[in-house]
């Protein structure tokens, strides 16, 4: 099923002369002797036929690790690498150079070869896709959500990284620095220069930390977001930052142990959420329009808009409501940009003081009508804090109406739902002074601790015991994962990491002393939706269908873990589709780990064959009995060839 073929049975040692004649002078025993060395000697005549004779492998053993190509080219352009044939080790580092390529020369017909897209693809996104999104309805930004190909227009083949590619600067320089070959796209320079985002410098792109608000730097405005609210006593560990920009202020927070997620449509401002990757920060291309954002309800201690330009008062406060779903009992809204401080910057802003003071009315009409409360206006920056619970709303809902709260609707249901202009209720409580849902421990105890979802029984089938069983799991698996890739134990080789399955988040935590981020996906098809529990955790993630492309642009991610993914979606969808997409999004040199049934993993590896992956399958981790067995791959390094101007 690949890999050696299984050693055939061969006699230890012949009869000795002495014991044939004695057989010999006992009829039936000889007929038998006769029998057996006949058959015997026909099927090693059949082995010697088939199996090459002196060559046929007889007498073999079968290693449980599955040998590697033997060579592999490694550009679509020129250069070629060679690697040892036998059952060497995995080559995990990367060896990169500006002007290396690759594409994969494989033996065996049966192998399906995926040829390169064109360069038009370099930064292909299936499912935000510009010319795709001029179909549909521009009104509340429609357009920019998420609208996927139909599975005869999934495109075959593997996205060229651009001429130049070359792996991103480690973390921190990363936080700073981002290689121009990379993301070839200078607007950005030019529209934002005023503001500090990002300048051009040579082969490279430099990351100020200023944004439209924050022209003295991401650094100085937490600085003063952090004099306003307690950012260090680890009460706030998650944010989500709308409209993001080049997400510098997830880039400044991380320093303060805060994980910022951040999303920003793909739109005129070209890349944005490309450069937030590039520079090591966690971000996903993403709107708020007509459906609700990807995260569970309760999700995130601090929200935040610095000039998003998202109408927040309009459409019965939808986008308002929305934040108030995801946002934690408690909660902060952070909002600076227009309207705030109108008196100071209308003119500026070509906008009059009468639109501008209605436009914060409208907030802060909405922000009341959801029971929050506004701590502080200072300055430029304004902050509002959600209630802990709901019984003095619930008292507050018999004056005010509307909105009404939300009836018999799945708080957590995040995957192409539609906005509803209802307030989600909290969980029940029995006093004013109780947390909605349990209270969190602070940051860094809260990683370990039993998330409230779970000690609560919220999620069907996943008790304590559970957690307590699922956390000691994932600290052997991960401490096998650095055995056979060395890698993954040092520092910086890999950055921004995607589990493609995580459950309860255990491989991102047994991750956490180390300078890198991991995506938490919850696959909308799994059993039980334990991505609450996750974001209760300290740890950031989404929804996915991997039938469908993920919402980021290619080459984002440094290391791709899938436990179990091909089982999962075993006739939902087709695993080639599933392979090509983390292909896409798996960085040149980048590493995979896979885990899944044997005879599934086989099928895997073929198909990894053909992308000129670098792959072997090894046991697992209980040893060789186990049905089990894992996928570690390299996507070797091959990039686009030169373009004409570039040659020249």
């Amino acid at each position: 099923m690949g890999g050696p073929s299984p050693p055939y049975y061969t006699p230890l040692s012949k009869p000795t002369a002495n014991a044939t004649t004695s057989y010999l002078r006992k009829p039936k025993i000889y007929s038998l002797a006769i029998v057996t060395i006949l058959c015997s000697l026909s099927y090693l005549y059949g082995v010697w036929q088939n199996g090459g004779g002196a060559t046929s492998g007889l007498g073999t053993t079968t290693s449980c690790v599955f040998s590697k190509n033997k060579t592999t080219t490694t550009t679509y352009s020129s250069s070629t690498k060679s690697t040892n044939s036998g059952d060497a080790q995995l080559d995990f580092a990367s060896h990169h150079s500006a002007d290396d390529g690759g594409a994969s020369t494989l033996s065996g017909e049966t192998i399906k070869k995926y040829p390169p897209c064109d360069i038009k693809y370099s930064e292909y996104t299936p499912c935000e896709d510009p010319k795709r999104s001029l179909k549909f309805d521009r009104d509340r930004l429609i357009y920019r959500e998420r609208h996927c190909p139909e599975k005869n227009e999934i495109h075959k083949c593997r996205v060229p990284a651009p001429h130049g590619y070359k792996n991103p600067f480690k973390w921190p320089l990363s936080r700073d620095l981002a290689w121009y070959a990379n993301v070839p796209h200078k607007e950005l320079t030019v529209e934002k220069a005023v503001q500090n985002w990002i300048r051009y410098e040579g082969d490279r792109f430099r990351f100020p930390g200023g944004g439209t608000m924050f022209p003295n730097g991401a650094d100085a405005y937490i600085d003063d977001i952090g004099k306003l609210i307690n950012l260090k006593d680890g009460s706030i560990r998650t944010a989500i930052d709308t409209g993001c920009g080049v997400a510098s202020w997830g880039a400044y927070l991380l320093s303060r142990n805060i994980l910022a997620m951040s999303f920003a449509p793909r739109d005129t401002h070209e890349a944005q959420v490309q450069f937030a990757l590039e520079r090591g920060v966690p971000a996903l291309i993403g709107v708020i329009a007509s459906k609700r954002l990807p995260y569970p309800s309760r999700a995130f201690d601090m929200a935040h808009c610095s000039r998003c330009l998202i109408p927040w008062g309009q459409y019965d406060g939808a986008y308002l409501i929305e934040v108030d779903r995801v946002l934690r009992p408690g909660g902060y809204w952070i909002l600076s940009g227009p309207p705030i401080r109108w008196r100071k910057y209308w003119k500026g802003w070509d906008r009059s003081r009468e639109d501008l003071n209605a436009e914060q009315m409208q907030i802060e009409n909405v922000a009341k009508s959801l029971c929050w409360k506004k701590l502080i206006e200072k300055d430029d920056i304004a902050i509002w804090q959600k209630p802990a619970n709901h019984l003095h709303c619930k008292k507050f809902r018999k004056i005010v109406k509307n909105p009404p709260f939300c009836l018999a609707q799945n708080p957590d249901k995040a995957w192409y739902t539609k906005l509803e202009t209802c307030l989600t209720p909290l969980p029940e409580v029995s006093n004013n002074e109780d947390v909605a849902g349990g209270e969190l421990e602070k940051w860094p105890k809260r990683l370990h601790a039993i998330p409230p979802r779970i000690s609560r029984g919220t999620i069907n089938g996943v008790t304590p015991e559970t957690f307590r069983k699922d956390s000691e799991l994932w600290k052997r698996r991960v401490s096998y994962y650095k055995t056979v890739n060395n890698q993954l134990g040092q520092v910086g080789r890999y950055r921004n990491i995607l589990d493609m399955n995580a459950f309860l988040g255990g491989f991102a935590a047994n991750l956490i002393e180390d300078p890198l981020w991991v995506m938490n996906i919850v696959p909308v098809e799994a059993k039980v939706n334990t991505l609450g529990a996750i974001y209760e955790r300290g740890l950031i993630g989404t929804y996915q269908s991997w039938c469908e492309a993920m919402s980021t642009y290619p080459r984002t991610y440094d290391l791709i873990h899938a436990d179990s993914i091909f089982t999962l979606y075993k006739d939902r969808c087709e695993m080639e589709d599933i392979i090509l997409e983390m292909d896409r999004i798996l960085r040149p040199e980048g590493s995979l780990i896979i885990r899944d049934d044997v005879d599934i993993l086989v099928k895997v590896k073929r198909i990894a064959d053909g992308l000129n992956w670098d792959s072997q399958i090894v046991d697992h981790e209980d040893g060789p009995l186990e049905r089990e067995k894992l996928l570690f791959a390299v996507k070797l390094y091959w990039t686009a060839p030169a373009s004409a101007d570039q040659a020249s």
